[in-house]
């Protein structure tokens, strides 16, 4: 092979892996565009907002697509479901074609390249591809739930404080809510404003979000302040137990994740261990077979 092509080949790989290398490892943002995606200018009057092709098409198809989308996951990490096919479909295509470079690296080479193999490879890879985008939102909705029990349970303490200073139950749990920071409590103060809005019941508010994004600690915080609607109970020491038991549970996950981390670095102190006796005792076996 001559020198130009084995120059043309190295240019061709090394802006390869430097493309590779940009879109995997995050860039800090520009400021410009992220104030303007924070906050967007309103649109004129009677003006359509446009949406990206790829956006639309996506749209269309999600109404038509018969599999089941991860709706709920999706909802509660504020994506859309017509991102998320995108994402998927351009990783579906990107495994397809991956072979192909390999395949025209070869043919630069001056090797001959059966077509069989680089197909197969690239079918194999757009099905992995494709499962990608299902498996991180499963990973960062897990995240994120167990995040949000976090915020909860420091919510519930601070919900029982406001009640503990004869602050009606609808009251308290909008004051704890405009305390805390973070998207978690966001997520509350949007089920209260939208309960205020609608002219309905914060619990009734929040025990539909808590079923809607399968949030189990909204529903049981739902139906403790049911009661002091139906019954006109005391809900104080209700409350606080549970938000007892709340961080209790998160201390006994958090406990029992740590034994299992200590019991997985035993593993290599153990595999160590065997290396060195198994260096110790071969001179001798060594010498036991020579004689």
């Amino acid at each position: 092979m001559s020198v130009p092509t084995m120059i043309v080949c190295g240019a061709v790989a090394g802006g390869g892996v430097a493309l590779l290398v940009r879109e995997l490892v995050p860039s800090a943002p520009k400021l410009g565009p992220a104030l303007r995606r924070l906050d967007p200018p309103a649109p004129a009057p009677g003006a359509r907002v446009p949406k990206a092709p790829s956006l639309v098409w996506a749209q269309q198809w999600v109404e038509r697509m018969p599999g089941r989308l991860p709706r709920t996951d999706l909802e509660l990490l504020r994506k859309s479901p017509e991102q998320f096919l995108v994402n998927k479909v351009s990783l579906a295509l990107m495994g397809l074609f991956s072979p192909l470079v390999v395949v025209f690296g070869w043919m630069l080479m001056g090797l001959s390249v059966s077509v069989f193999i680089p197909g197969l490879a690239g079918v194999a890879a757009a099905v992995a591809l494709w499962f990608v985008p299902d498996y991180l939102t499963a990973s960062e909705a897990r995240r994120a739930r167990i995040e949000f029990e976090y915020a909860a349970a420091a919510w519930i303490d601070l919900v029982a404080i406001r009640l503990a200073s004869n602050v009606a139950p609808s009251q308290a749990l909008e004051d704890a809510a405009r305390i805390g920071r973070g998207w978690a409590f966001a997520l509350i103060q949007e089920a209260l404003l939208r309960s205020r809005t609608e002219k309905t019941s914060p619990w009734q508010a929040l025990d539909d979000m808590g079923e809607r994004l399968r949030l189990p600690v909204l529903q049981d915080v739902a139906d403790i302040m049911r009661l002091s609607s139906d019954d006109g109970a005391s809900i104080y020491d209700t409350l606080r137990n549970r938000g007892k038991a709340q961080s209790g549970e998160l201390m006994a996950r958090e406990s029992a994740r740590a034994h299992a981390d200590s019991e997985k670095l035993s593993v290599p102190g153990a595999l160590l261990a065997v290396i060195a006796m198994f260096l110790i005792a071969f001179p001798a076996v060594l010498s036991i077979f020579t004689i």
